[in-house]
């Protein structure tokens, strides 16, 4: 099951065009057609080693595709490396979340800002404090990233990539590794930042968790798209529910 109500060109804010990705003689995506609207929230779900990272990464321009296309607001940024589209506006978080060690939280964010979103003065300080009072972390603002726990660190890697003030936010399972408390507490903040008009491309395995958020969801299997649509559709779909099955010893 695919939707085939695709957006039309002129509310596409990020598209992947038949994206291929290869290592060595692997095959990881497989001609991937991915479309992300103004505003929207697509989730991402698949059995593990079903390429779902991997796109991440050619959205988020970390890996150039072997194939294919990657466009933002219409311009074509399929060579464009990751800082040059952080600074036009898509921003990412990581699966195991990487602070600066020996910075504080604020310096963490404030690096974010200057390097990763090119502000500067005023502006970068204050989109700071927005972003750690945003995430609930200014009261640990001055605390040093590596002595955080880990639902802090999680808050921290949101926190630094709404630093860099983007359009498109990418999140690698965010709530991997918390309770469901936990999980539930980031949604929370994921959920301001969608009435704010966010864009949201999220990869998680907690699909309850993800489902309070998305509009849209998509299931990858063996690097292709098997369901595009309606979250409680594709979590129906057969096909995907043969993929979760069959792909359980998948790594």
């Amino acid at each position: 099951m695919q939707d085939t109500a695709a957006s039309s060109a002129d509310d596409s804010l990020l598209v992947g065009a038949d994206v291929r990705k290869n290592f060595g003689a692997l095959t990881v995506l497989d001609g991937v057609n991915f479309t992300l609207r103004e505003r929207e929230a697509v989730g991402i779900v698949g059995p593990n080693g079903a390429g779902k990272t991997t796109l991440l990464n050619v959205l988020a321009g970390a890996y150039r595709p072997s194939a294919g296309a990657v466009y933002f607001k219409g311009g074509d940024v399929t060579t464009t490396d990751a800082a040059q589209r952080c600074r036009l506006g898509i921003a990412r978080s990581h699966q195991i979340p990487r602070p600066f060690g020996g910075m504080t939280v604020f310096e963490n964010c404030l690096v974010a800002a200057t390097t990763g979103g090119g502000l500067s003065g005023q502006r970068a300080y204050q989109r700071c404090v927005d972003s750690l009072e945003l995430c609930q972390m200014i009261h640990v603002a001055n605390r040093r990233a590596e002595t955080l726990g880990l639902l802090d660190r999680k808050r921290l890697e949101l926190a630094r990539a709404l630093a860099t003030e983007p359009r498109v936010l990418l999140l690698d399972e965010i709530g991997g590794g918390l309770t469901d408390e936990e999980a539930n507490n980031l949604v929370d903040t994921i959920l301001v930042l969608r009435g704010r008009g966010l864009a949201l491309v999220w990869i998680e395995h907690i699909v309850h968790v993800l489902v309070r958020v998305v509009e849209r969801l998509i299931c990858l299997d063996a690097g292709r798209i098997i369901a595009d649509g309606k979250p409680d559709a594709v979590i129906a779909d057969a096909a995907v529910i043969d993929a979760y099955i069959g792909g359980q010893g998948a790594s």
